[in-house]
């Protein structure tokens, strides 16, 4: 999905005064092309019309409501509630129906329904969009049809779902971070995800190292000059093929520590490790190799010294 380069003289980026700025679509982010400050404050993109009432949305809409997998498998499901009548008879009636209602659902509508909520508690804590749940959504049907969650949880499906819809929409969640919000073994999510690829066949490309970028330094709470200098690092490396066959946490990770040395902001390879779900020696290992081949003579004195001083 391209990103949408916005020039517009009403809006201007409260550190630099740019006026140009890069729509992101996946985050829904606009981003001063500049200094990579992300503003707060979106203004809206989306139609050109606005309604009143429920009536005009109706009328002006050029499309109908959209199927949403949730909506769809939700109505598979219904459920009869206790009845809140003051006669004994009609209580009692309530909880036998509810009773033979319950029975009668087939396993596939309670497993649905535990898919659900397992989902739904996973984009929440992951922060996710409802288009990436929506495809972590469908991908668990399919499975489902496809009879592949036989012998395994619920919850390693609906987690190597919801990983395998992230890497389709290039958002930056690694595997770490799946297997925190969902509590599932990183063997288990692992055997679980590759076995998901290979049945339904499909191609995962790498996630774009900047979008990682973009995420870590905001968890760091960095400022957006440091953010553009390890941009422009990515970008850099990216363009002497530097980037491949490495990790791309581990890589946006090196580029986060060199920007912020040569910026002076005291970050730890530890505390960006930690965010970025890596170990102190990847860091290490990618941020030496970034030195070198991309020439930082300025970082590498830097470092230098701050490590005599200690």
């Amino acid at each position: 999905m391209a990103q949408k380069i916005l020039k517009d003289e009403k809006i201007k980026c409260p550190v630099c005064g740019s006026t140009e700025f890069v729509y992101n679509p996946k985050t829904s982010e606009l981003i001063c092309s500049k200094c990579g400050y992300v503003l707060e404050v979106v203004p809206y993109l989306g139609k050109e019309w606005r309604n009143i009432d429920e009536g005009e949305e109706s009328e002006r809409a050029r499309t109908g409501s959209t199927l949403k997998y949730s909506t769809l498998a939700s109505s598979l499901i219904t459920e009869i509630s206790e009845s809140n009548s003051k006669s004994l008879e009609e209580r009692m009636l309530s909880r036998k129906l509810k009773k033979w209602q319950q029975r009668a659902t087939s396993s596939y509508e309670r497993n649905l329904k535990l898919a659900q909520q397992e989902l739904k508690r996973l984009s929440s804590f992951l922060q996710l969009s409802k288009q990436v749940e929506e495809t972590a959504l469908k991908l668990y049907l399919t499975a489902v049809e496809r009879g592949l969650i036989r012998g395994r949880s619920i919850e390693a499906i609906i987690a190597a779902c919801v990983y395998i819809a992230c890497r389709m929409h290039d958002v930056a969640r690694t595997m770490d971070e799946i297997i925190k919000a969902s509590g599932i073994h990183k063997k288990e999510l692992g055997r679980t995800y590759k076995h998901l690829i290979q049945t339904l066949r499909i191609k995962i490309l790498p996630i774009d190292v900047v979008e990682y970028v973009h995420r870590f330094s905001s968890i760091l709470n960095l400022p957006p000059e440091v953010t553009a200098t390890a941009v422009e690092i990515v970008e850099k490396a990216k363009q002497r093929d530097i980037t491949a066959g490495r990790g791309p946490a581990g890589i946006a990770a090196a580029a986060i520590y060199i920007a912020c040395v040569k910026h002076g902001i005291s970050k730890t390879q530890k505390e960006i490790a930690e965010i970025a779900g890596i170990t102190e020696v990847t860091i290490r290992n990618r941020y030496k190799e970034l030195i070198d081949k991309l020439e930082l003579k300025e970082v590498e004195e830097k470092l230098k010294r701050e490590e005599e001083e200690e």
